[in-house]
């Protein structure tokens, strides 16, 4: 047998009836085949928060200004945001990362400095990034795996902050599986009425200025530093072999980004919760995942990654620690 034939069997004929366990049958078959074993583990759980600003806010997409980005860094760093109370509640050792926020950081803060710009363009003036700044922030991410990685971290989770980044999302959705911007793009931190429909009406303008033809373009173009940095360290993670839980609709759309450069990423992304926000579940389906949680999230963060881990400790749990058939002396069915 070889092993996807070796795990289907080990998870069959433990005490249970067959698929009992659903999704987290599943869940367990994947980590057993990311890992390469019939005994997964799971090591140091991360999670980066990456967080940068979009010049797109000029133009009113967000009912917030983009002053929230920083005072929202600073509440990570102090401790008080949901992220921070759930990573604490379930051990995850989280890093706050400046991809490129408008705002000069006190250098003593616990804070990730890969700042590449002070903030993307105005992308209906101009690409959010220029070709060389998307690279520098793709390595950047990579990078930042790369130190996970020498802290014994397998499975690593994404979040994110910057207010206008559902907008630079729904592009990217909208670019790269040809839906109408209309139904990738919803309320974001709050957008309604006459708001929304400016927001969808400048996001079509924007699309219809640019005509990108590759993932790099595309993401250049319609990307922001924080979505660009969250791509590249999950196509790192990939590469070294490790678990990502993607959050909501930013962290999904950077994950549609890193398949489009690497379809194998796909294999290894658990996908936490199916968000509140319009043009998530689509993009969910369209990457033919089933999300772990239901809740109605619509934080970002890394907020339904850091919810969905005990979820994921549970899937290797049994996979390890459940009795066979066999070895507990219960009889089988026929």
């Amino acid at each position: 047998m070889n092993l996807n034939e070796q795990l289907k069997h080990k998870i069959d004929f433990k005490t249970k009836p067959l698929g009992a366990l659903g999704l987290l049958e599943d869940l367990a078959l994947q980590i057993g085949l990311i890992q390469n074993t019939l005994t997964p583990e799971l090591k140091n759980p991360a999670l980066l928060v990456f967080a940068a600003d979009h010049g797109l806010t000029d133009e009113g997409v967000s009912p917030y200004p983009k002053e929230v980005t920083w005072q929202m860094v600073m509440n990570f760093v102090a401790g008080g945001a949901a992220i921070n109370v759930f990573c604490r509640q379930n051990g995850i050792n989280l890093k706050v990362v400046d991809a490129g926020v408008d705002f000069d950081f006190p250098a003593d803060a616990p804070i990730i400095n890969a700042k590449v710009a002070r903030g993307s363009r105005n992308m209906r003036r101009e690409p959010a990034m220029t070709e060389d700044e998307c690279a520098v922030a793709i390595q950047k991410g990579r990078e930042l795996v790369q130190a996970e990685v020498a802290n014994g971290c397998n499975i690593i989770g994404f979040g994110e902050m910057g207010i206008g980044n559902t907008s630079a999302s729904s592009l990217l959705m909208h670019r790269f599986l040809n839906i109408p911007i209309e139904e990738c793009t919803g309320a974001g931190t709050g957008s309604h009425g006459e708001q929304l429909t400016r927001k969808m009406q400048i996001l079509k303008e924007v699309s219809e200025k640019y005509d990108p033809k590759t993932p790099e373009e595309t993401l250049a173009t319609f990307g922001g530093l924080e979505i660009a940095m969250m791509v590249g360290a999950m196509l790192e993670a990939r590469d070294r072999n490790m678990i990502l839980l993607i959050d909501g609709f930013i962290a999904t759309a950077a994950a549609l980004t890193a398949v489009r450069f690497n379809p194998e990423v796909r294999g290894n992304c658990v996908f936490c919760h199916s968000s509140d926000e319009r043009g998530h579940k689509l993009m969910l389906e369209k990457l033919n995942a089933r999300p772990m949680l239901q809740l109605d999230l619509r934080l970002g963060e890394g907020t339904g990654a850091a919810l969905a881990l005990p979820l994921v400790q549970a899937a290797v749990n049994f996979l390890n620690e459940m009795a066979s058939f066999e070895a507990a002396g219960v009889a089988n069915k026929e």
